[in-house]
């Protein structure tokens, strides 16, 4: 238990150190040596709890229940506060109402409830703890070099690099208090932790972009806090379980009405539709925050507590809803990924999209579909993670994230672009996870007997069919060198050395993964899903060698793009235009006596694919599922 009590309350030191001290120097190595703590203590949690079972503590929890309703009721008035001063009214009302309920178990129904274990590990808990602790920890680890990058290129904008840093460790802190809170109180005051650091990081630079798109942002997700306060208030009332272990293993004797309110705030925060934009407005934020929200932390504490819930969703009508909102998010949002010319907005689409695919996997909530959303979380959270890190720096050397201007980049960055074509392959190319686990998924969905079969299978067909074409016009886009190298954009600096070495390790992991996931499956997913369903799912051992070959095949991409770079640089020739070139490579002379620049353009197919017919799509449709879920939770 020493191990867990370590990760959650270990970073509130670095937190508070770097909110306290000005010196940058001195907070750069505070960041780096809490890092690679954080990151020795998951590893080790890991490694204490890899081969046992689900382990759960008591803890004396009197005083520290009445610690949180104290910092809840802090945390409610800083949100009426902050809507009443930038006259955000609705989320005023929000956090009033999700205290109020809070307040009325605590005066009224807390004295009857006793919690008998608070605290758990299993090895669900252990994926979510490296996930957190690693790739959280790099993200921390990169926003040295990119906040500093970030107001030299902003001199505009107060320099509040000290309140960003102690925000990020806060949310590392929740994030751990979220996976290992077996008392869903606990978790929820975990929850809205996460809920407001979000809404601090969304908002850092104060425009007015900003702004607006943070309180979007936490009025959404305090919808989801306060259906997450309803439900406990009506297991408490009702005498139900408020441990997680017990809401899962009581399955049919559960009443489904708690369980579709957290099956709400987990939609809520995985930014389903309708309640995708919160997350696409993050991206007005610094790319450490869209990184942290996108990938490791925010929307995964939502797919985290639906993944904790499939065993109850199994077989059930509230199931079944929650699936098709996963289904219809990962349709709409992928369809709209292919429009995106803004390589930030396209990842936001991206995770938006596989974040449904995740919930659908939780819906249907099979032993399969559960191994699939599993190893979905692993590999998007590495990927995503790495490719936003990317984009953040190509934004800053180009001055650009338009993919448009990112032609040539294989000649003017090849280090970086080798590790964007990883990221890219990650999210969709074979043997690498994302490809493997959408291929589980849809096995899985072919072999439920239900009339959310078909349904799903189309869901998952038309998703991925998009998914490799937005992702291949990327990558296409980046390996282009249509110009002379002298031509090509001038870096204005090297890249810091905090930001290579981020990038670096998240490429690594993006590709050891794929060589270890047999036995991330064999060790940690598979008995977690035999001890929650009695018999474990898997991808099948046969397949383990074939997949490895693929892998080595795949490591030869980025090699080939290294060699054929250098080859550019030295060997370029003219291309031929079908008319008089006057000069080497770019303009020539076309029909009418016209004179025309070569230019190489991304199909974007706006007309077909435009955000604004599926975003209506996609929310209407969303938003009756959501209202027909909340009603057959009452039948």
């Amino acid at each position: 238990m020493n191990t867990l009590l370590f990760l959650v309350l270990f970073p509130l030191v670095p937190a508070f150190l770097l909110l306290i001290f000005p010196f940058q120097q001195f907070r750069a190595w505070v960041t780096r040596l809490s890092v690679a703590t954080i990151i020795a203590g998951s590893v080790y949690a890991a490694y204490q709890f890899f081969f046992t079972s689900a382990t759960f503590y008591s803890l004396p929890a009197h005083y520290i229940d009445k610690g949180m309703f104290v910092i809840e009721a802090l945390i409610a008035l800083f949100i009426v506060y902050a809507g009443i001063r930038y006259k955000k009214y609705l989320a005023s009302i929000l956090a009033i109402l999700s205290f109020g309920a809070m307040a009325y178990f605590e005066f009224t129904l807390a004295h009857n409830v006793h919690i008998e274990q608070n605290v758990f590990i299993d090895r669900l808990s252990v994926i979510m703890t490296l996930i957190i602790g690693i790739i959280g920890g790099l993200i921390c680890v990169y926003a040295i070099g990119y906040m500093k990058d970030f107001h030299h290129h902003h001199k505009e904008m107060k320099d509040k690099r000290r309140f960003f840093f102690f925000v990020l460790f806060v949310f590392l802190s929740a994030m751990f208090g979220i996976v290992f809170s077996n008392n869903i109180i606990w978790l929820f005051f975990f929850w809205e932790i996460t809920t407001l650091a979000s809404f601090l990081l969304i908002g850092y630079t104060k425009t007015p972009e900003a702004i607006n798109n943070s309180f979007r942002a936490i009025i959404m997700n305090l919808l989801g806090g306060l259906a997450f306060a309803l439900a406990i208030v009506y297991l408490a009332k009702t005498g139900g379980p408020l441990e997680l272990d017990k809401i899962i293993a009581g399955k049919g004797a559960i009443a489904m009405i708690p369980v579709a309110l957290l099956c709400f705030a987990g939609i809520t925060k995985s930014a389903q539709m309708p309640f995708s934009s919160w997350l696409l407005g993050a991206m007005v934020a610094p790319t450490p925050t869209s990184a942290l929200l996108h990938s490791s932390t925010m929307v995964k504490a939502g797919v985290y507590i639906v993944i904790r819930l499939a065993p109850v969703l199994q077989n059930t009508q509230v199931g079944n809803m929650v699936a098709l909102v996963g289904g219809i998010t990962f349709v709409s949002a992928a369809f709209i990924a292919v429009s995106q010319s803004n390589a930030k907005k396209l990842l936001a689409y991206s995770t938006v999209s596989n974040l449904g695919l995740i919930i659908a996997c939780a819906g249907i909530g099979s032993e399969a579909t559960v191994w699939a959303g599993v190893f979905l979380i692993i590999f998007h959270a590495i990927a995503k993670s790495l490719l936003f890190l990317c984009v953040g720096t190509i934004e800053h050397k180009l001055g650009s994230r338009d993919i448009e201007n990112m032609d040539s980049l294989i000649v003017t960055m090849p280090g970086l672009t080798m590790m964007v074509i990883i990221g890219i392959c990650g999210m969709f190319i074979a043997p690498f996870g994302m490809l493997i686990s959408k291929w589980a998924a849809l096995k899985a969905f072919i072999t439920i007997p239900s009339y959310m079969s078909p349904l799903m299978i189309l869901f998952i067909a038309y998703g991925s069919a998009v998914t490799v074409f937005f992702w291949t016009k990327w990558m296409g886009k980046i390996t282009a060198a249509n110009r002379p190298a002298e031509k090509t954009h001038p870096l204005q600096k090297s890249i810091s050395g905090d930001e290579w070495i981020s990038e670096l390790i998240h490429a690594l992991f993006t590709v050891a993964i794929c060589f270890i996931f047999p036995l991330v499956s064999a060790f940690l997913v598979e008995p977690y899903i035999s001890e929650v369903y009695g018999s474990a799912a898997g991808i099948g051992k046969s397949n383990y060698i074939i997949m490895v070959i693929m892998v080595a095949l795949v490591i030869l991409l980025p090699l080939i793009d290294f060699f054929f770079q250098r080859t550019l640089k030295t060997k370029q020739g003219a291309a031929y235009m079908a008319g008089r070139n006057e000069s080497p490579n770019r303009v020539f002379d076309a029909s009418l006596g016209m004179k025309r620049e070569l230019s190489l353009k991304n199909y974007y197919l706006e007309n077909i694919f435009g955000e604004k017919l599926h975003m209506r799509i996609g929310v209407i449709t969303a938003t009756i599922v959501i209202l027909v879920m909340i009603g057959v939770s009452f039948i």
